[in-house]
């Protein structure tokens, strides 16, 4: 009687590895595809929470500021956690004046962790740019 060999062989396996590589290409564009997505979400609502945190500064101090260290250092603190870094793959930048401020969240790479630039100052309204940094000529986000 004659002992059956077990197992798989080469040409097998190669079949195996190659299904898996084709599976791989089309999953890992469509996840780095989400990921940007999110970060550009993560990104707008960032914004909105700084529009949030500059509202209650004004309300409570008549100006506005430029300065991350005037949200999250006052007592109570309007804004919390560490801006100056990067957040969800975006740099976040606060200017403007005692009559107004701007806030851009600019991507650390664009085309890797976001594909869009946005822009909000003291009316709220958020604009985007594909690209590139955004500003006041921007358009505002949904149109």
């Amino acid at each position: 009687m004659k002992k059956a060999n077990k197992g798989f062989t080469l040409i097998e396996l190669m079949i195996v590895v190659a299904i898996i590589a084709i599976i791989a290409a089309i999953a890992i564009p469509n996840l780095l595809r989400s990921r940007m997505q999110s970060n550009e979400s993560s990104a707008i609502g960032n914004l909105r929470t700084i529009v949030g945190a500059e509202v209650a500064y004004h309300a409570a101090n008549y100006t506005y500021t430029a300065d991350f260290a005037d949200l999250t250092g006052a007592t109570p603190s309007f804004l919390d956690g560490n801006w100056g870094g990067t957040k969800s793959g975006y740099n976040f930048v606060l200017g403007g004046d005692a009559n107004a401020f701007t806030a851009n969240a600019n991507a650390a790479a664009y085309g890797t962790t976001g594909g869009k630039g946005f822009f909000t100052d003291s009316s709220g309204v958020i604009r985007y740019a594909d690209g590139a940094d955004a500003d006041a000529t921007s358009n505002p986000i949904g149109e």
